[in-house]
């Protein structure tokens, strides 16, 4: 909602504190024109009392209507009627209560003009000030209002992005468990609790954006004792964390569709044993993650997929940073590396 400008202490004390110094400066030069005293405070008091009405009678129009294409032709037509409404007023208030002095009322005749300069350029300024003013909390409203509907855009672009992730990962388990059912029911019994125990910890993060890099390994030992299940002794990981990094703070579930694309180029189309390293160094007010796997350029063709893992991360990262640089992917050999930044000034 936007403010007026007449609200707030602040606002009240310097607007008053003008008009009395200004009234003061006026009863002191029509003093000095030979006008008494009397007639020198009435003449002040009365012109900046009506004056000032007239300021915050434009003022508070402002509030209800605020010219746009036309807003400065506006301001002036207002001026220039309102000051005019103003010397009448003035004009007819000082002849009644001083109209028995000639002298006084030769004054206020030869003055008329400079009054209605003086009247003209206050209230001008006041409107000026005033659409400034508003057109500024206008601004800011908008501006406000902008940021949420940005964020709640992002928050459920995020939420989507997360709850694309599950069946992705829950589909191939399933196809694993199917695979097991026959050959191996124990197994598939095994990975059947342990998927529920991993999906079960998932609902339960749902509602958490950020969870520190201790929590997430501990998540992710569950996705990795299912793969262990489903790839058995072929699946090796090794998981290097220094004490500084363990209590940073990571996006929830951020690591399992690395880790899955991971063993995805790895494992499929090799029966040999691969190992999958995790390290996380603490650096520079930001947390550093390196995930490497074993990395066949020729049997990388055939194993595609959509790539929704590492592009899904990536948009994660731009959403919650605003940068594209925080995830970089490079190969090494035989070596595939995958390298996320994550600052912690969040």
């Amino acid at each position: 909602m936007i403010s007026p400008v007449t609200t707030g202490s602040r606002f009240r004390i310097t607007f008053a504190s003008w008009w009395l110094v200004w009234t003061l400066v006026q009863v002191m030069v029509i003093n000095s024109y030979g006008a008494t005293l009397r007639q020198s405070l009435t003449d002040g008091i009365l012109c900046n009392l009506s004056l000032a009405a007239s300021c915050l009678l434009i003022t508070n129009n402002m509030k209800y209507y605020l010219p746009q294409k036309e807003r400065y032709w506006y301001v002036l037509l207002m001026s220039v009627v309102l000051s005019g409404v103003w010397l009448w007023v003035i004009k007819t208030l000082l002849r009644f209560f001083l109209g028995g002095d000639p002298a006084y009322l030769r004054f206020l005749d030869n003055s008329i003009y400079i009054r209605y300069v003086i009247g003209f350029l206050m209230i001008g300024c006041m409107g000026i000030l005033s659409l400034l003013w508003y057109t500024l909390q206008e601004q800011q409203a908008a501006d406000r209002r902008k940021e949420e509907a940005e964020k709640m855009t992002k928050d459920a672009e995020l939420l989507q992005l997360r709850q694309q992730l599950q069946p992705h990962f829950l589909f191939n388990s399933l196809n694993s468990i199917s695979a097991l059912a026959g050959s191996q029911p124990e197994k598939a019994r095994h990975m059947i609790q342990q998927l529920s125990d991993f999906l079960r910890g998932t609902l339960k993060r749902d509602d958490h954006q950020w969870v520190s890099l201790e929590e997430e390994l501990n998540h992710l030992q569950l996705y990795l004792d299912i793969e262990k299940v489903r790839f058995g002794q072929r699946l090796q990981t090794a998981v290097s964390i220094d004490d500084a990094s363990r209590r940073m703070k990571v996006p929830s579930l951020l690591l399992q569709p690395i880790v899955e694309n991971a063993i995805k180029f790895g494992l499929y189309d090799t029966t040999e044993t691969v190992l999958i390293t995790i390290d996380a160094v603490a650096a520079n007010e930001q947390l550093q993650l390196t995930i490497t796997n074993p990395y066949d350029e020729e049997t990388a063709i055939s194993t595609q997929g959509t790539g929704f893992g590492l592009a899904s991360i990536r948009r994660r990262l731009y959403l919650l940073f605003a940068r594209h640089d925080l995830l970089q992917t490079h190969t090494t050999g035989t070596l595939f590396t995958t390298t996320i930044l994550i600052p912690q000034y969040h």
